[in-house]
């Protein structure tokens, strides 16, 4: 490189993988169609064809650091078109030259010419489930069945995350959650009879999430979270067609909040309909869950807050503090 020549300026563009190959910013255009020279390590590159396809011409090869700086000599640009990976060779090569005080540095850019959408990483998840599904001893032999448990258990965690107000934890917890879910959708793409796909489990709840919301999606109004919650009910009741308002309650849920959950349809359907009296604790839970619903408070997570109490006053009575 002549030392009285512009150092030139080097552009690295990087791209994203979740986003469909030719679907670059309008920046990323500008370079590479002005760049003197672009380069690409990577033959089989998805975005190559669609570049050539545009015109630019896109030489194949993986510069050294120091090439890469002769070939900027003179005021060039030269753009490379970066793997997945960012080229980390490449950028730590670089780096080298600038910190030895030797080297007349092109200018560096780097221009991202696509950028995840929000989102963007279900894509990945879905891909590691499909091979874990296939390749996987373990995953590969599981089905809805099996993974039951899993579910209750994950929810059950992700519960407990949220009451400790643990931010990692809850992270954690949630993707977990979200395993279940496409990893249940996963399993679903085999069934011979009605088979379905995650796309197809989205495609539902977001169809459901519009009908259920007309005062963001249509010309309804509320103003109130109390008529938000009479557009929800009312939608729901429409698309579900019941005959009793204790359809849809599943039976199997702890009996606390089963308790509460029959006794909110009861109350926001409005029939008073008297509590059964009878003999035993279980009434008396029955009555107190009702109450608790009543005035708004969760007998399950207040049980819990109680329980988790006791277990403290249980562990310093052992001398060993709280949890």
């Amino acid at each position: 490189m002549s030392p009285d020549g512009a150092p030139g300026r080097i552009v690295l563009l990087t791209t994203s993988h979740r986003v469909a190959p030719g679907l670059l910013s309008w920046p990323a255009w500008q370079a590479l169609r002005t760049a003197d020279r672009v380069l690409c390590a990577d033959g089989a590159h998805p975005q190559l064809p669609y570049l050539r396809d545009a015109g630019v011409a896109v030489a194949e090869t993986a510069p050294t650091a120091p090439d890469l700086v002769d070939a900027c000599a003179g005021g060039r640009t030269v753009v490379v078109v970066a793997s997945g990976e960012g080229e980390p060779l490449l950028t730590d090569g670089l780096a080298r030259l600038a910190g030895s005080g030797r080297v007349r540095m092109p200018e560096l850019e780097l221009l991202p010419a696509s950028y995840d959408l929000p989102g963007a990483r279900l894509l990945d998840l879905v891909q590691v489930m499909d091979r874990i599904r296939r390749e996987c001893p373990w995953s590969s032999r599981q089905t809805h069945e099996g993974l039951a448990k899993y579910g209750i258990e994950e929810a059950y965690e992700l519960v407990e995350a949220i009451e400790d107000g643990d931010r990692d934890e809850l992270r954690e917890e949630l993707g977990d959650v979200l395993l279940q879910v496409v990893f249940h959708a996963r399993i679903a793409e085999e069934d011979p009879d009605a088979p379905f796909s995650v796309d197809d489990v989205a495609g539902g709840i977001v169809a459901k999430l519009i009908h259920r919301h007309p005062h963001v999606f249509g010309d309804a109004r509320a103003t109130t979270p109390e008529e938000v919650k009479e557009h929800w009910l009312r939608t729901k009741a429409v698309e579900k067609r019941r005959s009793s308002v204790t359809e849809g309650v599943p039976l199997g849920q702890p009996g606390l909040a089963l308790a509460a959950k029959l006794s909110s349809r009861a109350r926001t359907a409005g029939l008073d309909v008297p509590l059964p009296q009878g003999e035993g604790v279980g009434y008396e839970l029955l009555a107190l869950a009702a109450r608790a619903e009543a005035t708004g408070v969760d007998p399950e997570a207040a049980l819990r807050a109680a329980a988790r109490a006791y277990r403290d006053a249980i562990r310093g009575a052992e001398g060993l503090g709280g949890a």
